[in-house]
């Protein structure tokens, strides 16, 4: 650690306190903690920003698996974009038929 108190870049605080006796420069300990980080976070969701964060939570999570749970998680994010392509179109018919009247 340097001389000033200033921490390592990359260094998670949770070695001191959950993750005692794990060897901080690990790169599997270190994503524990950045696991442990996610899980742990707190916050209102019902903001674009947190609806963002966790649209952005799931695509990195998606694309670390492999096999079935990837075509999965790809079949979900189609769904879902497809859910808003459809939604769309339905609310401009909507908005088309109003205003011919």
């Amino acid at each position: 650690m340097a001389e000033n108190g200033a921490l390592p870049p990359g260094w998670n605080p949770r070695f001191h306190e959950d993750l005692v006796g794990l060897d901080p420069y690990d790169p599997e300990a270190r994503a524990f903690a950045a696991h442990l980080d996610r899980m742990e976070r707190t916050g209102p969701t019902f903001t674009v920003e947190a609806c963002l964060d966790q649209v952005a939570d799931f695509a990195e999570s998606s694309s670390r698996t492999g096999g079935l749970r990837y075509w999965v998680s790809a079949l979900v994010a189609v769904l879902i974009v497809l859910g808003l392509l459809v939604t769309a179109w339905d609310i401009a018919l909507h908005t088309v038929a109003f205003l011919s009247r």
